[in-house]
């Protein structure tokens, strides 16, 4: 197996659709800071702030430690951790990972071959990436790690899907060029600005691209949407996330007053939303509890 094979199985062993990135960011940071230094370990202590931080963002809205992938992305071949005692991780204990100096780092192995072979790097963040992270995500995930990618296609795996090209098109007219959370149709000419394809149940965790798992949203909140500030409840009503906090006027009539309004679209004859799209996105991908319904 090679590298780049290695890292698309980091995810394999989850169940159901269920998100967990907690390995994916480790590496993706781990990357990033070998661009830095490539011979610096990450010290526990140090760190953890960070990483803690890409887990509240970039993750599902079941929190857990840093800890956790800092201890358990050994078992996949890419990631070594020492302590003071020497090789070997102490476990997914914060204090006895602090306490005993411990720190991880790329194996010697994987730190030779990015070496040998610089493109190596980006063609494995890339299957990060998209193995892990919806498309709108993937350029400030990369600045919030500090990882610095060249414009290149990851190699293609025998196991993955492709996508269809049609889907923009399909989820555009399904829903009359118009965003179905606010409305926003604009043009320039007769071309559709700043409206996209959204996909429900994220690409990357089988999410279909079919018109029942899509949704036209304007950049904003096709942005929100994956991000878990908005989401999709009963009776197809919109859900703004109890954690997001705007005190401007154009928080409040962007994103606030959404909470429990209808959806717009699709047009007659169209399926809207599935059901089990939908709930995924609520179980994986929102954040926190939604706000009751908006009064103006």
């Amino acid at each position: 197996m090679d590298w780049v094979e290695r890292t698309a199985q980091l995810r394999q062993w989850t169940r159901s659709g269920v998100r967990a990135p907690h390995k994916p960011l480790l590496l993706l940071y781990a990357l990033s800071r070998f661009q830095q230094d490539s011979e610096g370990a990450l010290l526990y202590s140090a760190v953890e702030d960070d990483l803690g931080r890409l887990l509240t963002e970039y993750g599902p809205g079941n929190r857990t430690t840093p800890a956790y992938p800092f201890h358990h992305l050994v078992s996949d071949g890419v990631w070594e951790v020492r302590t003071e005692r020497g090789p070997g991780s102490p476990g997914t204990r914060v204090r006895e990972l602090r306490a005993t100096g411990a720190t991880g780092r790329l194996t010697p192995e994987l730190r030779t071959a990015l070496r040998r072979e610089p493109s190596l790097l980006g063609r494995m963040a890339r299957v990060l990436l998209d193995l892990n992270f919806t498309p709108s995500l993937h350029g400030e995930l990369c600045e919030a790690v500090g990882l610095a990618l060249e414009e290149a296609e990851a190699p293609a795996l025998s196991a993955r899907r492709q996508r269809d090209r049609r889907m923009r098109e399909m989820v555009l007219t399904a829903y009359e060029y118009q965003c179905a959370f606010c409305g926003y149709d604009g043009r320039i000419g007769a071309v559709p600005v700043g409206l996209e394809a959204a996909h429900v149940r994220w690409w990357a965790f089988d999410g279909p691209d079919d018109i029942e798992n899509g949704l036209c949203l304007c950049s904003l909140h096709h942005k929100l949407f994956d991000k878990g500030v908005l989401g999709i409840g009963e009776g197809h009503r919109i859900l703004v996330s109890q954690s997001f906090v705007g005190r401007s006027a154009a928080a409040r009539e962007h994103v606030v007053m959404l909470a429990g309004r209808p959806v717009i679209g699709p047009q007659a004859g169209v399926r809207p939303v599935a059901a089990d799209h939908r709930s995924w996105h609520t179980s994986q991908v929102f954040h926190g509890s939604p706000r009751p319904a908006a009064t103006d």
